[in-house]
């Protein structure tokens, strides 16, 4: 079956750096636009950022030049690069992709910015 599994969140200062990584198996992944939201305690899931088959990507305004949405086909993976994190970015980060008429979603994974 299809599975994504995130990994890379942790705990880091403001201004720092962190790259999650999400790997997906039970589908072609090349061929199929991967996103990448987050949730933080209390709000509703949020879209941070998107990377189709073209590798063409597309950001929310709040990460937009902070954030950097890649993909490798050969590793059936997508990461995303976090720099200048702030504490507003603390979140619990999903990946998530779309095979058929079905939305498959990692577990997640713990990003907390924190002096």
């Amino acid at each position: 079956q299809v599975q994504l599994v995130e990994s890379g969140g942790g705990l880091v200062q403001p201004g720092g750096s962190l790259t999650l990584s999400c790997v997906v198996s039970g589908t072609i992944f090349s061929n199929r636009p991967v996103m990448w939201y987050r949730q933080a305690p209390g709000q509703q899931r949020e879209l941070v950022a998107v990377i189709g088959s073209s590798r063409a990507t597309n950001y929310a305004d709040s990460v937009k030049g902070r954030f950097t949405v890649s993909r490798d086909n050969a590793k059936n993976t997508t990461y995303l690069q976090m720099d200048s994190l702030k504490p507003e970015d603390t979140a619990v980060y999903y990946c998530s992709m779309r095979v058929r008429i079905t939305t498959y979603w990692g577990q997640g994974t713990q990003v907390t910015v924190s002096s």
